[in-house]
């Protein structure tokens, strides 16, 4: 694991925000707060529910402060928080549930093009299933091994591959008609 020193100003605001002082946490939330609630968007569709969210994550961002090692970025770890709660609320509003499947195949996924927008590419996302769009984002945005997925989960790790493949699937198939629509092809 790489270590990342903090800079001065940030580990004095993160001190006086472990003291409760409210101009401090205002400055972390203020800082981070439009990132976080794209990450928690990423995960839930309406727009609300993910700002609930990320409240309180924030609440727990807060609240865990002291428990921040300093090893890695501050942004990381809030990152980190907000991701364990949207999974944590799916999974009390039991939306979230996996297929076994162990003949998946692995496909590219590297071919979008830029002609899409980011709104076109949010919504694909959210019209997957809830547990193929945890997993894609989990692997795709957020950059965790099928192992670390797997294991937040509690999940076979190819599961996680699979759900990945299945979800990549759909998305080709509806990046595919989205370009033939934009194109006047269908």
């Amino acid at each position: 694991m790489k270590v990342l020193y903090l800079n001065q100003e940030e580990n004095e605001i993160i001190r006086l925000a472990i003291e409760n002082n409210r101009s401090a946490q205002q400055k972390i939330y203020v800082q981070f707060s439009s990132k976080m609630l794209s990450v928690c968007r990423q995960y839930m569709k309406d727009v609300h529910q993910a700002e609930d969210i990320m409240i309180t994550a924030f609440m727990k961002v807060f609240s865990n402060l002291k428990n921040f090692e300093k090893k890695g970025s501050f942004e990381g770890w809030i990152r980190r928080i907000m991701v364990n709660e949207c999974i944590s609320q799916i999974r009390v509003q039991k939306k979230l549930s996996f297929i076994e499947d162990e003949n998946y195949s692995e496909d590219s996924f590297n071919n979008i093009e830029s002609q899409i927008s980011v709104e076109d590419i949010q919504s694909l996302i959210d019209g997957l299933p809830d547990g193929y769009k945890i997993i894609f984002n989990l692997y795709a945005i957020e950059g965790y091994k099928h192992q670390e997925i797997a294991s937040m989960l509690g999940i076979k790790e190819g599961t996680s591959k699979s759900q990945l493949s299945h979800a990549r699937k759909i998305l080709k198939e509806q990046i595919v008609k989205l370009k033939n629509y934009s194109n006047g092809t269908e």
